[in-house]
């Protein structure tokens, strides 16, 4: 797997973690009845900010090894390095960074499999 690669499944990943925390599981949290079944789940949810944490700290290690690889401009890197902690700016984000990819370097992305 490229390292063009593991960032798509990591800007996914953190992606969805980061848009499921902020939209589902902290507005039940804090939001729903006290006590409630909703209001539990949003609780018990709470655990995948660990995870996002966790695989957003791989992201940035990623996201910086592919920028520099690239050598795309610091301006640019640190829209990468940033994407993944502002819901859903993540998948706008790596979609400009598939497509600066596939323009500039396609080298980077490898064989693709069919």
């Amino acid at each position: 797997m490229t390292l063009f690669n593991v960032y798509r499944v990591l800007a996914l990943v953190v992606g969805v973690l980061l848009a499921f925390c902020s939209f589902v599981a902290l507005p039940l949290r804090y939001l729903a009845e006290e006590g409630s079944d909703l209001q539990q789940f949003g609780e018990s949810a709470s655990i995948l900010w660990v995870a996002h944490g966790w695989l957003f700290m791989i992201y940035v290690v990623v996201a910086f090894l592919l920028a520099r690889k690239a050598r795309w401009s610091l301006a640019f890197t640190l829209l990468m390095l940033v994407a993944g902690l502002v819901p859903l700016l993540i998948f706008w984000v790596e979609h400009r960074v598939v497509q600066k990819v596939r323009a500039e370097n396609p080298e980077l992305v490898g064989s693709s499999v069919a």
